[in-house]
């Protein structure tokens, strides 16, 4: 686990400057990484452990003083231009915070959809956003406060975390606090019955570690889910039907699945079908050919993608099995690894 010393967190809201995170050249300040969860196919069980759903949407924290609130994703990415929606201070009592939580949209089937609030969070020009809000309605489900009123919460319990979230937020519309509940396998299972993401149990007596990832929270998924590198296409009537996908290992592209299905539309298909063809190349990124790749052609190995999928073994040399597309993502290819869980 790794965690940051004091002087590495944020700087404190400055008094004399109106209680204001935003301090410095171009109004910048220092987000930091927010804590994660480890995967676990099991649900830890006993004493002292609480249970809320995951949601399948945009980690983002969100950090307010007396004149403003800005957003920021757990890559310390601002996604305020995204969310205009939620950098209004009204949904929080107190003069200065840090709230963690989950950016979410819902899909016409009223389920959480990570396609949908990537559309929003995809966003780079301010002259997108009004349509985009009307299109595509987000809310803010937070589960923790780092920071309130001057003070850093960081050193306290989750339960006592919670407590004070549950006096400083103001529910509405476009933000909620995320529930906690007693049984986990229950909550499980509701979580299943419904095919949603999965779950994170926490330890009530949690501190919350910067930057930090480990045991004292722990997700359990309905699902598999990874983010890929693209490295090929196959087409059908001069349109692109199916990626082919990898993840590096050693510093090397290996494949994993060809995917075709999902939550691209057909105007997605045949806009995609452009973008391969501005990067394709004549030589194959993958490291070893696979029965799936025949009649593929080939892409410099630059797009990722986030894939949904039902089991994947790899270590008996299985490909990615029912895998579906949620949304094409702005992560690094170099980031997208092979990493054993």
């Amino acid at each position: 686990m790794r965690t940051y010393a004091a002087r590495e967190c944020p700087p404190l809201p400055n008094r004399n400057r109106g209680n204001s995170f935003f301090l410095g050249k171009n109004n910048a300040m220092n987000p930091i990484i927010p804590f994660e969860p480890i995967r676990s196919d099991v649900v830890p069980t006993g004493e002292g452990w609480i249970y809320q759903v995951k949601w399948d949407g945009v980690r983002v924290l969100a950090y307010g003083d007396g004149a403003a609130v800005r957003l920021f994703n757990r890559k310390r990415h601002e996604r305020t231009l995204q969310y205009p929606e939620l950098a209004e201070r009204s949904y929080c009592r107190a003069s200065s915070f840090i709230l963690d939580g989950e950016v979410i949209a819902l899909a016409a089937d009223g389920k959480p959809s990570f396609h949908e609030v990537m559309r929003r969070d995809g966003i780079r020009n301010a002259a997108r956003v009004p349509r985009a809000r009307q299109e595509v309605a987000v809310s803010y489900m937070v589960f923790d406060v780092l920071y309130a009123d001057g003070v850093w919460t960081i050193d306290r319990p989750l339960k006592d975390r919670q407590r004070l979230l549950a006096d400083i937020l103001v529910p509405g519309p476009v933000v909620q606090p995320v529930a906690s509940h007693p049984d986990g396998n229950a909550l499980l299972q509701a979580v299943r019955a419904q095919n949603m993401e999965g779950i994170v149990a926490k330890k009530a007596d949690s501190l919350y570690a910067l930057g930090g990832k480990d045991d004292r929270w722990i997700k359990v998924k309905n699902y598999g889910d990874l983010v890929a590198v693209v490295g090929g296409y196959t087409l059908n009537g001069g349109i692109v039907n199916a990626l082919l996908v990898g993840l590096y290992r050693e510093g090397k592209l290996y494949f994993i699945g060809k995917v075709g299905t999902g939550k691209l539309t057909a105007g997605d298909w045949i806009r995609l079908t452009g973008v391969v063809k501005r990067i394709g190349t004549a030589e194959c990124p993958f490291v070893h050919r696979h029965p799936d790749m025949k009649g593929a052609l080939w892409v410099r190995p630059e797009l990722t993608v986030k894939i949904r999928y039902s089991e994947w073994r790899p270590q008996e040399g299985r490909s990615l099995r029912q895998p579906s597309i949620q949304a094409f993502v702005q992560v690094p290819p170099e980031e997208c690894r092979y990493e054993p869980h």
